[in-house]
């Protein structure tokens, strides 16, 4: 090899080196529920599991992780744009360390919400217990990779949160608790009161970085619209708009979170737009079916109603914008993903 092409490979390959040492976010750490959880909920006592087939067919290997999903979720894709792995590990999977978690981690847990008594309807993690969760990955964090290197990887993480849904659907609308306690619009305040807290807990333990997520059109989502009835299974718009709603009030958190906590840099991502944009133009995404998922008949089944021998299961999730009654395919995963990290969290690469 010539004298110039080796020089010029050594420089090269020094400038991969600076690249990845010099990386803004060292790890991205998760919080919340389905949307984001990779498994944890395998490891407690809860039906809200998807450690099956057919969930996870299109994972590496066909392998069911226990995310709601035919294959990766928005995170994982998230963790990859940022050049760190290509998939974020659940912190409860005894199959990885803490060698692992360093450079990224999801405490999410299926079914949970901001609410304490939604996490309670299924038995799952609830916010707090994620927090706590947290708070031992720290103390693992130091120990492995020393006290300031640690704090460093603390303070310029990724901090994402997607979380909310549950509330809405699962308590507040489906459960006489919440509703005969609060008008929807007190319901909304008393979970941004309960955002407010968490996000401002993590700035407290070194958080800077923040990624607070807002909620999907959860009115287009087949498990609604297969109860739309009398709107001929079409959206549920009064539904929409209460996400719009709750979205507008937590990038008013953020706002003035950014103002009130020195350092704080917190961004709203947003995936109302992008979500029902796909719904609204599947085409121009490349989807075929929006109004029913992939699995099973796709009006209502999620979870263990999702089964593997189920004949009408589709053979191609990515025509659909759907896997599950509930959760988008990884495709649709990707388009949101791929939006938010162009936009929101822009700032961090």
């Amino acid at each position: 090899m010539a004298l110039k092409q080796m020089l010029w490979l050594i420089s090269l390959q020094f400038l991969v080196l600076v690249v990845k040492i010099g990386a803004k976010v060292p790890a991205i750490i998760v919080f919340g529920d389905s949307s984001v959880d990779a498994g944890n909920n395998n490891y407690i006592p809860t039906i809200a599991r998807s450690n099956f087939e057919p969930y996870g067919r299109d994972f590496n290997g066909g392998f069911p992780t226990g995310r709601f999903s035919n294959g990766r979720i928005a995170t994982d894709f998230i963790s990859e744009s940022f050049g760190l792995k290509r998939a974020i590990p659940a912190y409860l999977d005894p199959g990885y360390s803490i060698k692992d978690f360093a450079t990224g981690v999801t405490f999410a847990s299926a079914a949970t919400g901001y609410d304490n008594t939604t996490a309670d309807v299924l038995r799952v993690i609830p916010l707090w217990k994620q927090l706590d969760y947290y708070r031992d990955y720290q103390n693992k964090l130091k120990s492995y990779l020393g006290k300031g290197k640690a704090e460093d990887v603390i303070s310029d993480s990724l901090y994402i949160i997607s979380v909310g849904t549950n509330d809405f659907l699962e308590n507040y609308y489906t459960l006489p608790g919440r509703s005969s306690q609060f008008t929807i619009k007190e319901y909304q305040n008393f979970l941004i009161n309960i955002a407010g807290n968490f996000t401002k807990k993590l700035y407290d333990m070194g958080a800077r970085k923040i990624s607070l997520g807002g909620l999907p059109p959860m009115g287009c989502m087949p498990l609604e619209r297969t109860s739309n009835f009398m709107g001929g299974s079409e959206c549920l718009e009064s539904y929409n708009n209460l996400a719009s709603e709750f979205n507008g009030k937590l990038n008013n958190l953020v706002i003035q979170q950014n103002k009130d906590f020195k350092g704080m840099d917190m961004v709203f991502s947003n995936p109302y737009d992008t979500m029902l944009d796909i719904i609204r133009k599947p085409a121009a995404y490349g989807f075929e079916v929006t109004s029913v998922a992939c699995c099973a008949t796709g009006m209502f089944e999620m979870g263990y109603a999702c089964s593997r021998a189920n004949p009408f299961t589709c053979s191609d999730a990515d025509k659909y914008v759907f896997w599950d009654s509930f959760h988008p395919t990884e495709k649709t995963d990707k388009i949101v993903a791929d939006h938010v990290v162009k936009t929101s969290l822009a700032k961090f690469l």
